[in-house]
């Protein structure tokens, strides 16, 4: 029996999940008499596995892709600080690990206090056996001050103390600086894992190393090369491109799709790269808070602080580029499977439509997860009185708003770039036609 348009009724178009599983499209959802059409009763392999892309599909991918992963090989390589190592000074103090076995009010001077003494100093003493360093199994007394920002240390409490030098047994050579948290972040990352891998399995194993091989590239080469005297922004964008390669093919596989999704995310992150080094300077951002300030005054060698800033901004939006891509990745090919009829073109126009909803939470997730991060900052700004505009276009402030925003335009843009990547790809890919089983007993009638 025919349908409408000369086409078999039972026949159905698709392609498999990731680019093979076939996503049926009956052309009429009735016969042309009105009767519903045979239920399917024959066995039907949905699980074989997946092709290859056509040559003409990989060609291309090839053409398009090859050069960025290239560039990232070879950044690697002409960044990568062969046998160099950091000319930094060491920080003031060793660290020191210790329990706390005492801890009470007393004068400043370290000296037990005896009854109520007028005008005296305000200080927690605090009594630690100490687990390492030049003195373990040492029971020593360090003065900590009253201040609203002191810790406040109990009995038991696993601590950190700077050693300074001198006489190791003199509790005058230490500082109290910390708590050791070594256990309850060893024990919420094997909660994390063991959530991914129940819900995940095997997807969330592959997710996982994919993890650790993105936080090797960014201690065994983007720090490094950093801290060496390396331009941080040319380091970033090279890091993040291996990142994402390890990233989208160990998840996703090597597939059309996950080829696709890498080059819309290299392009945006490009984009990103060049938007900041624009800007940044158009604001006249150093870069320097804080922390880059610490981090300047322990280097021997020269700092690009606002190449550092730029460097945090392509890092920092990778995560949700990757997100978005692959989104809208899959969404041009379920809808190429669902219509392959559609054009270039339409493939297009529908995939954006689809895409508009996802970055307009992405972008809100993106500025809340800057603005979590800036909260005490914000909390001042706020309490300071000096005016909203002032606040706004002040150093840290400023940098804040130029990172968020930066982030943001590249995350918005990757929607259009990679649905227009992913439309022409599809687009050259040929749609498999294949029946569906007929249940015996029901004849075909022409």
């Amino acid at each position: 029996m025919k349908g409408r348009g000369g086409t078999d009724t039972w026949d159905t178009l698709g392609v498999h999940d990731r680019e093979t599983e076939p996503i049926p499209r009956v052309s009429d959802h009735r016969r042309s008499d009105g009767d519903e059409p045979p239920a399917r009763t024959g066995h039907h392999h949905d699980h074989a596995p997946p092709p290859p892309a056509s040559n003409r599909v990989r060609t291309l991918l090839a053409v398009l892709l090859v050069p960025f992963a290239l560039a990232a090989v070879l950044g690697t390589v002409l960044l990568f600080p062969f046998g160099a190592h950091a000319d930094a000074k060491r920080p003031a103090g060793t660290p020191v690990h210790g329990v706390v076995t005492g801890a009470q009010a007393g004068p400043c001077s370290g000296q037990v206090q005896v009854g109520d003494q007028p005008g005296g100093d305000d200080c927690l003493v605090v009594a630690v056996r100490m687990s390492d360093g030049t003195a373990p199994d040492k029971q020593i007394r360090t003065v900590v001050p009253l201040e609203p920002t002191t810790p406040r240390f109990a009995v038991d409490d696993k601590v950190v103390l700077a050693y300074g030098g001198g006489d190791p047994a003199d509790g005058g050579s230490y500082q109290l600086v910390d708590f050791q948290r070594d256990l309850p972040l060893v024990l919420l990352a094997a909660l994390f894992a063991i959530v991914v891998l129940v819900l995940g399995r095997w997807q969330g194993l592959k997710a996982l190393l994919a993890l650790g091989l993105s936080f090797a590239v960014l201690a065994l080469f983007i720090l490094p090369a950093i801290t060496a005297g390396e331009n941080p922004l040319l380091v970033a964008v090279v890091g993040a491109g291996l990142i994402m390669f390890v990233v989208l093919y160990l998840t996703h596989g090597l597939t059309a799709r996950t080829s696709t999704a890498a080059l819309g995310t290299m392009v945006s992150l490009a984009m990103i790269g060049v938007l900041g080094a624009l800007w940044a300077p158009f604001a006249k951002l150093t870069g320097l808070d804080d922390d880059t300030s610490t981090l300047v005054g322990l280097l021997n060698t020269p700092l690009d602080t606002r190449g550092l800033l730029l460097a945090g901004v392509v890092i920092g939006a990778l995560g949700v580029l990757d997100d978005v891509t692959v989104t809208q990745t899959s969404a041009v090919w379920e809808l190429r499977a669902a219509n392959p009829a559609m054009s270039r073109h339409e493939l297009y126009t529908a995939a954006l439509r689809i895409g508009r909803d996802h970055v307009a939470s992405a972008v809100n997730t993106l500025v809340m997860a800057y603005a979590g991060a800036a909260l005490p900052l914000l909390l001042y700004s706020s309490i300071s009185g000096v005016g909203l505009g002032n606040i706004l276009s002040s150093q840290v402030i400023a940098q804040e708003i130029v990172r968020t925003l930066v982030g943001s335009i590249g995350l918005v843009a990757a929607v259009p770039i990679t649905t227009f990547l992913a439309a022409a790809v599809a687009s050259t890919e040929t749609v498999p036609v294949r029946r569906k089983p007929i249940s015996r007993g029901s004849p075909r009638t022409a």
